[in-house]
């Protein structure tokens, strides 16, 4: 037994293609096969059978050197009995070029899950499934599955050198094939099995395999990609129903809707509320529900649970033709340690830093990747793409991305390193972000990148070329924990608090706002938006009424988590479906005809959407009044403006007095207390007649009645 084929036995052959497969030495050939659990082997085309080499599970056949087609063919008859015809993998040619290495060395690759990952191939009229991993310190990688009945001596890969890429072409497997890789590293010689980095399909958790797949749908969105490359974001409205898929309505027997019927379901909830668009929590396949998606494995895969990579391409579509935009949480930011997953892949810190300070997140016990490695930019880049290309997603939001930015973020002082000019900022992570969104808007033009960053971080959401990270906007956490603590205290306190309502003005328009209520408020004993609320039954949904239409009258676009829409009394529990029973109750229907309402005003009145990023959209009226907690400003176009009054007290205040900025008849459009709204009904009907009186620095002004814990919005009709 030579060293070649005994290392072959052992598994441990770097290069399996110089010894299997078909060799010439001068007249003669040689046929070498190495297939653990066959009883014998046939060369189909020759009829000719290999000859054992002694006891082991190597075959091999001597002829002459042209009486094999370039392809042959092999009959196996495995241990049981059972006949088996293939193609030899051996003697396929390497398909990856040398051009695709070199640019996913370089991270310049935006397409590598094009060649990384597993992929239905033909070669020469010759079906089969083309697999390569990117694996630079191991020793061996094998592909593994139900074919070769995961034994990693069957299909050993061929290394493409100094690029860390092993390949292989393994003629006759079919789309739906469950594979794994077996990876021996080259210092320590442990074995491991993984999944797919790139896998484009994965097993239901809590089995870990991939699984080959082949898109067959056939789109249909053409005229929404077509508007969407071309209209201006930053002027259209935009309102986001943010949606957790395992938990936003459940099967009667408990189990998940699929993907296709929540299309159905969601389209036509969402199109009824007014939603713009849907942004769903991630769907990139993770193996523990519990965490929500935010501990993502498989980032060119999305999870199984609610059905085939196909069936996701269906909702998606399905959204666009009823002009529903869809965006994904996508998590960058870290990934678990899960054994079958990135960490230490080929036995060596690959996608993470090996240094604990530097790759592990001590809040969430994941790893970060190593942003400063070409290959792992390559990676995370590529299926941001991925995502938009291939499932026509109209934008990523980002997730924890103060959490990449800074290299002490929620660090001891001695739990960190600092860069190499002595800071805190993660030089590679802003790096990748900026490439990130060059390369995202320039590939996909009208396509959003949206930022979760909750520090002052300055410019997010400005250009590269003039010093910015380059997202096309920014969660305003300021804003919203503002507004959460000023709402969730008792009205006789909030006269003390005014500046909470105010502040955010300082800073507003630094960068291009979405303002957000999204999941993170309502878990973990933070209560539902409703019992954030302060007061009895009535005063509770009357401050959250109140809040919703100040949400909704801010500049900035708008984010809403499921279930807020009709103030679910419960937090948030991704183990059951939302309290829908509540919306048999008159107070709940309130709550969700406010919102539907505040969409559509929303929508349709270009003062409340088309400045939301700019000064020119905003105006105070009066900010001063912190002793009757009230609040007024102007919502406003260059030839459109409304009025917009808050008073968050439970108090009627009538002849209320405010200064308008042109004399004439003004109108109430919308009135939080509506009793279409379960309110209370005050408000002001008819005609308001502006008076010459000089009030709040202008020269006329209106007197009308503020509803207790409750806004209006009024509009100039005649002048």
């Amino acid at each position: 037994m030579t060293d070649d084929l005994q290392r072959l036995l052992d598994a441990r052959h770097h290069d399996p293609f110089n010894v299997l497969g078909y060799h010439q030495n001068d007249d003669v050939a040689v046929v070498r096969v190495i297939l653990p659990h066959t009883k014998s082997l046939y060369l189909t085309d020759i009829n000719q059978a290999l000859t054992r080499v002694g006891n082991s599970d190597i075959f091999e056949w001597h002829g002459a050197f042209n009486a094999l087609p370039k392809y042959y063919k092999l009959q196996r008859i495995d241990d049981k009995g059972v006949k088996h015809e293939f193609y030899d993998p051996y003697v396929f040619p390497p398909l990856i070029t040398d051009y695709d290495l070199h640019l996913f060395n370089e991270g310049r690759h935006l397409h590598a899950y094009n060649f990384l990952g597993a992929h239905l191939t033909e070669i020469e009229g010759i079906s089969g499934v083309q697999f390569a991993t990117w694996a630079p310190n191991a020793a061996r990688v094998s592909v593994i599955g139900d074919f070769n009945q995961w034994d990693g001596r069957s299909h050993p890969m061929r290394s493409r050198g100094n690029s860390g890429v092993w390949e292989l072409f393994i003629p006759g497997l079919e789309p739906d094939t469950l594979y794994k890789f077996e990876l021996r590293n080259r210092d320590s010689g442990e074995v491991k099995e993984k999944s797919d980095p790139y896998a484009q399909a994965c097993e239901l958790r809590p089995r870990t395999g991939s699984i080959t797949t082949k898109s067959n749908y056939g789109w249909q969105d053409d005229k929404w990609l077509s508007l969407r490359q071309e209209h201006s974001w930053l002027h259209q409205p935009m309102s986001v129903y943010e949606v957790h898929l395992g938990s936003w309505k459940l099967k009667q027997d408990g189990g998940f809707l699929n993907y296709r019927d929540l299309a159905h379901q969601l389209v036509e909830y969402v199109k009824e509320l007014g939603f713009t668009h849907i942004e769903l929590l991630p769907i990139t396949e993770h193996p523990l529900d519990a965490s929500w998606g935010y501990q993502t494995i498989g980032y060119f895969s999305p999870t199984a649970r609610f059905g085939s990579p196909d069936d996701f391409r269906y909702f998606v579509d399905h959204c666009h033709q009823n002009n529903i935009g869809v965006f994904l949480d996508w998590v960058p930011a870290h990934f678990p340690k899960d054994e079958h997953g990135l960490a230490y892949f080929d036995g060596s810190a690959l996608y993470e830093h090996d240094d604990p300070r530097r790759g592990e997140h001590p809040d969430w016990g994941t790893l970060i990747y190593n942003y400063g490695r070409n290959e792992v930019r390559n990676f995370l880049i590529s299926s941001a793409v991925y995502w938009l290309k291939e499932f026509h997603l109209d934008g990523l939001r980002v997730d924890a991305v103060a959490s990449m930015l800074y290299l002490d973020y929620s660090r001891e002082k001695q739990d960190w390193l600092p860069n190499i000019h002595g800071g805190n900022e993660n030089l590679e992570a802003i790096h990748f972000l900026r490439e990130l969104n060059m390369v995202t808007h320039s590939e996909h033009p009208g396509t959003l990148i949206m930022a979760e960053e909750s520090t002052a971080w300055p410019q997010v959401t400005r250009p590269v070329d003039i010093g910015g990270l380059g997202f096309s906007m920014k969660w305003n956490m300021g804003w919203m924990h503002d507004s959460l603590e000023y709402i969730s205290k008792e009205p006789v306190h909030r006269t003390y608090h005014h500046d909470q309502l105010t502040f955010g003005l300082l800073y507003l328009f630094t960068e291009n706002f979405i303002l957000p209520f999204s999941h993170d408020e309502v878990v973990h004993g933070k209560s539902s938006m409703l019992n954030k609320m302060p007061g009895d039954e009535w005063q509770r949904f009357a401050n959250l009424r109140l809040l919703y239409t100040y949400m909704f009258t801010y500049p900035g676009k708008k984010l809403l988590f499921m279930g807020c829409e009709f103030a679910q009394g419960n937090e948030w529990d991704f183990n059951a479906g939302l309290d829908w029973y509540v919306l048999d109750y008159p107070l709940h229907q309130g709550i969700k005809k406010l919102v539907s309402d505040l969409n559509e005003l929303y929508r349709t009145d270009s003062a409340l959407h088309y400045y939301d990023f700019d000064h020119d959209g905003f105006e105070w009226i009066d900010c001063h009044d912190s002793q009757q907690s009230v609040v007024s400003y102007l919502r406003k176009t260059s030839d459109r403006f409304v009025l917009v009054i808050l008073n968050f007290t439970p108090v009627p205040r009538h002849d209320y007095r405010i200064g308008v900025p042109y004399p004439g008849v003004y109108r109430e459009i919308f009135n939080s207390d509506s009793e279409y709204y379960a309110g209370s009904n005050a408000g002001n009907s008819g005609n308001l007649y502006s008076e010459n009186i000089p009030w709040m620095n202008r020269q006329n002004s209106i007197s009308l009645t503020l509803p207790p814990l409750g806004s209006i919005i009024l509009e100039l009709t005649e002048s």
